[in-house]
């Protein structure tokens, strides 16, 4: 979408086509042409209605069913008579989490999930242990549910055909990250039929188990009495109950999909309230029924773990002895989780790269985790969240025991913040709300859950990996204060170069002053700026002190960028333009006082570099004499780091254009130590 700032307003025109290098047409074909900026019902049909959010999000909780039951049922050991009391505590847990990530959407509801309430509500510091601590978790959510998908789909193939298992898995997660290149909307419908499988046959597996033996569930009932019994003579109340807790901490995984609906809030339907809180009622339940109802089978069907298979696959081959489904329905239902696990892998994909936006607009981590792709897609994350998960995957050799074990602490770190927030927000509103003591209890007990699952989990499992998970959440919040005080250095030498031109940046609302007539024969001097600023007018003076006389016309021209913070339909795009065109008033102004005379052109997209071309390209075809100038900011000893900080735009820009035979000269701006 470009613009020309003309008396009659804002002007959109299409580019011409230009021949397309191989390398982008192979591109194309994968991940598809850019999506038209024009379009007003763009983000309309990009969002998702309840029932695509619960496939692309609530995958990730209900596929957590398929490991994480499991470990809590061995966890139990010879003590499975437990089982009963954990599944009810399961799915207590799921609604009371479920309850109260739907107060965080109520709260905030433009999204963000635990990153934005703890910034909110604990300050920035808060913000961004928590906002670490979930990109960590959203890899791992990328790697387990690979790793599970994996010993899903190798349960029912000969022991010899696992050593393929792994490559597999990296197969993967490669194809997700060129999947999610499409976008969420694209990704999701490809995956929907799996997941509506995986529900049909979990259903039949858990309903029909459930109901074939329905006549013994009293004996089980008089046999788990007996088992408490015994246990309490041979372990104790307290080694029961440590024993519990244990077994409750391990599948600590099945509840670690709740979050992302309130994170995931952006590429929802309107009204997103409303969307966000049917679809946690849509996951809280079919999660609560299917980790229960699992947990309840493996007591009732006596199903123990077998080397090379899950204790799904084992529940599935007892139950079409019993119920003449045929070997059909257990190669069905296994094809279906595993296949869910990948679907279930998306969480990370839509989830992470929107963390890392979130953090990068807060300058905690490198800018270009912000920028969108042609596809509108946060390109920069998905690429980042499947390199980082294909090297847990590789580390762990896909082993899921091990892989739970660093997933769940994470998870319920950003948990027990997100409810110690909301308890903090409820007890300093207390005065203005009369029923804070009925809306806080539901984030005490939310608390008190996740608080026991963590602590059990860093103390019972911390050398066995628990550790690499806190060393690396611990490692990546250092090096996010770190950038986030390189960023705040910036911003203080920016402030002092708006200082230096204080006055001079103040827009005058008299009538313009009359400067001569634009002549596009005569030299011109195009001046790429970004917004009205202290770097456009040190730019301008440069050009003024080092080319007196040189030039008669002076175009500023600028590219409004389309960002994860700026795309939220097609009224912010139009704000964005309107802001544009109000700084570049500014330089008019400033421009015809020194003697030029002043044009000025728009243009926004998603991708600097690529609109700034295009529009340099459409002035030099209006102009026959022109050299453009972009400000730079120089360190005096420029680092390795500054690269991977600051994007190199200007340079980028200069390669591009001097490529088309165009002058670009780039003015430094210094930044001392």
């Amino acid at each position: 979408m470009s613009a020309r700032h003309q008396s009659d307003g804002v002007q959109f025109h299409s580019e011409s086509p230009e021949p397309e290098p191989l390398w982008t047409r192979v591109r194309r074909r994968l991940v598809g042409r850019p999506r038209d900026l024009q379009d007003r019902s763009l983000l309309h049909r990009l969002s998702l209605i309840p029932f695509l959010v619960w496939v692309a999000l609530g995958a990730d909780g209900l596929s957590s069913s398929c490991y994480g039951p499991e470990e809590a049922f061995k966890t139990l050991g010879g003590h499975t008579y437990m089982a009963l009391a954990l599944a009810v505590v399961m799915a207590g847990t799921v609604f009371i989490i479920a309850i109260a990530y739907s107060r965080v959407i109520e709260h905030f509801p433009h999204g963000g999930g635990g990153y934005v309430v703890a910034t909110k509500l604990l300050g920035s510091g808060a913000g961004v242990v928590s906002g670490c601590a979930l990109l960590v978790d959203y890899v791992l959510t990328i790697t387990i549910s690979i790793a599970a998908a994996g010993d899903a789909l190798f349960s029912f193939v000969p022991l010899e055909w696992h050593g393929y298992k792994l490559a597999l898995e990296v197969g993967c997660i490669t194809g997700l990250v060129i999947l999610n290149f499409r976008g969420v909307r694209e990704s999701t419908l490809v995956l929907t039929p799996v997941f509506l499988l995986f529900v049909v046959t979990h259903f039949v597996l858990i309903g029909g188990g459930i109901l074939a033996h329905g006549p013994e569930l009293p004996r089980t009932l008089h046999a788990a009495r007996d088992g408490f019994a015994s246990g309490w003579s041979s372990l104790g109340l307290a080694g029961m109950v440590l024993l519990f807790l244990h077994a409750y901490s391990l599948g600590g995984g099945t509840y670690t999909g709740i979050e992302a609906v309130s994170n995931g809030l952006t590429i929802m339907r309107e009204p997103r309230v409303r969307t966000g809180k049917r679809t946690m009622l849509y996951m809280a339940t079919s999660l609560a029924f299917t980790a229960s109802g699992l947990l309840l089978c493996y007591l009732l069907w006596n199903v123990r773990a077998t080397d090379g298979k899950t204790m799904n696959a084992v529940l599935a081959e007892a139950f079409v002895k019993a119920v003449p489904l045929g070997t059909w329905f257990v190669i069905a239902t296994l094809l279906a989780e595993g296949a869910l696990l990948v679907v279930a892998a998306q969480a990370g994909f839509v989830d992470g790269p929107r963390v890392l936006a979130n953090m990068a607009l807060d300058n905690w981590v490198p800018k270009q985790f912000a920028s969108l792709s042609d596809r509108l897609t946060t390109q920069n994350g998905i690429v980042l969240m499947g390199v980082t998960a294909l090297a847990a995957l590789l580390y762990t050799h896909g082993d899921v025991r091990q892989i739970v074990v660093m997933y769940s602490i994470n998870v319920f770190l950003t948990f027990s913040m997100t409810e110690t927030a909301m308890c903090r927000m409820y007890f300093q509103n207390r005065r203005d709300n009369p029923n804070w003591k009925r809306k806080i209890s539901i984030h005490v007990v939310g608390l008190t859950m996740c608080l026991t699952i963590l602590i059990v989990t860093v103390f019972e499992k911390f050398s066995q990996g628990g550790w690499l998970t806190l060393l690396v959440t611990l490692l990546f919040v250092v090096l996010c204060f770190i950038i986030g005080a390189h960023y705040r250095r910036i911003q203080r030498v920016m402030g002092r170069l708006d200082r230096d031109f204080e006055s001079l940046l103040t827009i005058p609302q008299d009538p313009p002053i009359d400067g001569p007539s634009i002549d596009p024969s005569r030299s011109t001097a195009i001046i790429l700026v970004n917004g009205y600023n202290g770097l456009g007018i040190h730019t301008l003076l440069h050009v003024y002190r080092s080319f007196h006389g040189q030039f008669h016309n002076v175009v500023f021209a600028t590219v409004g960028m389309i960002n994860s913070g700026t795309f939220k339909g097609a009224d912010e795009m139009d704000a964005l333009a309107r802001i544009r065109l109000e700084s570049l008033e500014g330089y008019r102004r400033l421009g015809r006082r020194m003697g030029y005379a002043v044009d000025t052109r728009i243009s926004v997209g998603t991708d600097i570099v690529d609109e700034s071309e295009k529009l340099v390209m459409r002035i030099r075809s209006e102009f026959s004499q022109c050299v453009v100038f972009a400000g730079k900011l120089i360190f005096r000893r420029e680092s390795w780091y500054h690269r991977l900080l600051h994007n190199k735009t200007a340079f980028a820009i200069q390669n591009r254009l001097q490529w088309r035979d165009t002058t670009v000269v780039i003015l430094p701006i210094r930044v001392r130590r």
